[in-house]
């Protein structure tokens, strides 16, 4: 049996594109390995496939990733694999040099375009490191996979390379977890699901809770501003019309979403990486059966026009949102 061992730089616990990635290849018959990192709030994470998660000395910042390549060099180095599977930039560097070292065949899967990520924009020298990461290695790269139609146009423009488009599509009929009922006393349910980070527009869809009457809006998912947006919360004392749920197993995240009357993805456009994003949870809105209000961002227009399944937002100001929310 060959083998393959897959990285990301989270914890594996509720990244539903690896997992689906890992999935199908273990369906293929190869042993399969994923590895990430261990945090000290990590919940237990079981799979049909392998799994390790590093401890590491650091979790943020330039030493963490640092940390984490070092860490993967050395662990490839000693350890036999056929094929070499990494997810996103901040794991190429390590995957790259032992690839060339061992003459292993390397994946590459970009799940965004790293480059133009919020958290980078206002840091030019951290963003400038990373693009010198990517314009060495990416040129060289002959297996790239990536999610969106724009980002595979902007690689065949930049680096010449033939990245091939796969999307955040859900797996058709999976079982979940059945979770208890979260509809009250007839009140409509708005799901948010994934990263709490900047620009997502969680702030704005608080907010907007203000101006919308019988609704209840359910975050899942934790991130940088978690803290931020609990306290926005309390400070417009929406505590019973805003739920923050946290992380929740990838097995009940459809359980939330299927007892939902609106899914909602209201990133900005900061950057080009948001500009051309497709994430996994409009998809997962769609395969629930949900409308969905989304951004103006060029590929989830398209998404959403070509299909007629939502509406989109024309500015991030909280009354337009409840607006476009209450029609």
């Amino acid at each position: 049996m060959r083998k393959i061992i897959v990285f990301v730089t989270n914890d594996l616990s509720t990244d539903q594109r690896v997992d689906k990635i890992c999935t199908t290849l273990f369906e293929l018959n190869l042993d399969v390995l994923l590895v990430g990192r261990l945090l000290p709030k990590s919940k237990m994470v079981e799979r049909t496939y392998a799994t390790k998660r590093f401890r590491l000395w650091f979790n943020t910042g330039p030493l963490f990733y640092a940390n984490y390549n070092i860490r993967l060099f050395f662990f490839l180095l000693f350890n036999k694999t056929d094929f070499l599977w990494a997810n996103d930039l901040d794991t190429l560097c390590a995957n790259y040099l032992i690839a060339r070292l061992k003459n292993k065949k390397l994946i590459f899967d970009s799940h965004e375009y790293f480059t133009e990520v919020p958290e980078l924009i206002d840091r030019p020298l951290v963003k400038s490191f990373w693009k010198f990461i990517e314009r060495r290695i990416l040129p060289n790269l002959e297996n790239v996979l990536t999610v969106s139609p724009s980002i595979v146009l902007l690689y065949k423009k930049e680096y010449n390379i033939d990245a091939k488009l796969l999307r955040n599509l859900p797996v058709k009929n999976k079982p979940f977890v059945k979770i208890d009922n979260i509809k009250s006393h007839g009140k409509k349910v708005l799901i948010y699901q994934g990263a709490i980070n900047i620009n997502r527009g969680i702030e704005y869809m608080v907010e907007a809770m203000q101006y919308i009457d019988n609704a209840i809006l359910y975050i899942i998912g934790s991130g940088d501003i978690s803290d931020k947006i609990i306290r926005l919360i309390k400070v417009l004392d929406l505590d019973k019309k805003v739920k923050m749920i946290g992380e929740i197993p990838l097995e009940k995240i459809h359980g939330y979403t299927k007892q939902a009357d609106l899914g909602l993805s209201l990133e900005e456009e900061k950057g080009l990486n948001y500009r051309f994003s497709l994430s996994n949870k409009l998809f997962n809105y769609i395969q629930a059966g949900l409308p969905v209000l989304v951004s103006p961002l060029l590929e989830m227009k398209i998404i959403v026009n070509h299909y007629e399944i939502g509406k989109i937002i024309s500015r991030h100001e909280a009354e337009h949102i409840a607006k476009e929310v209450n029609l």
